[in-house]
């Protein structure tokens, strides 16, 4: 499926959009991570929890459950929100 990747983690990828594969989303970032070593560690904590500052979507929904099952067919965005003042 389909992957939007955001510009801090683009050095790991080479690119804004890569294809990766999971039944979940914690399998497609465990797939992103073989492919891109490094980068789930970037998103997701030692706790197997999303970093503060991460968000994902899925099909342009927010979801915050590594257990969400995903189609072929769904798009996926990572996304680092901003923050400060």
């Amino acid at each position: 499926m389909n992957v939007l990747i955001p510009t801090p983690l683009q050095p790991y990828t080479g690119k804004a959009q890569v294809d990766a594969r999971g039944i979940t989303l914690g399998g497609l970032l465990e797939d992103l991570d073989r492919q891109f070593p490094g980068i789930r560690f970037r998103v997701i904590d030692e706790q197997s929890r999303m970093r503060p500052h991460m968000r994902f979507f899925v099909n342009g929904s927010a979801v915050f459950d590594l257990s969400l099952p995903l189609q072929d067919t769904d798009r996926v965005a990572i996304v680092q929100a901003l923050s400060g003042g």
